[in-house]
């Protein structure tokens, strides 16, 4: 099995943002993160979820760890409607991120994933090193 720990952050919102995330594969750990100059939060966590699942090449049962309640709903429960409603919001307005969440959506079809939300900044180790791997993001301004 595979985990995946997931985090965005941003200076400012909009502002300088980074996204991070901590790879766990049996003994093997993998750290990416990555940044923009002129991004959102919610942007960033999103992207973190994208980049981490991007660099997996086996089909295995994968475990996405994220505080972002916005990532984890947004893909298990609001995409449906918001696909269904021709990317429209329950207020009837376009869905923000919509070039993200199509990203994840193709992703995420080809994979097997359990999506587990952890309270952010609470001990939880890999959620702290993906939210330091973020804040590394923010600085590199890909």
């Amino acid at each position: 099995m595979i985990k995946i720990y997931t985090d965005g952050a941003c200076k400012g919102n909009p502002g300088p943002g980074g996204w991070g995330a901590l790879i766990v594969d049996g003994n093997v750990q993998n750290e990416i993160f990555g940044g923009e100059d002129n991004t959102t939060n919610n942007r960033m966590e999103i992207m973190a979820v994208i980049r981490a699942l991007e660099t997996i090449e086996i089909d295995d049962e994968i475990t996405v760890f994220t505080d972002s309640k916005y990532v984890q709903k947004g893909i298990n429960e609001w995409i449906k409607n918001w696909k269904i409603n021709g990317w429209k919001s329950s207020n009837k307005k376009p869905v923000k991120n919509k070039d993200l969440w199509i990203k994840l959506d193709d992703l995420t079809s080809k994979l097997k994933i359990n999506w587990v939300w952890v309270k952010g900044h609470s001990g939880h180790l890999g959620n702290e090193r993906a939210d330091f791997l973020a804040n590394q993001g923010v600085n590199s301004g890909d």
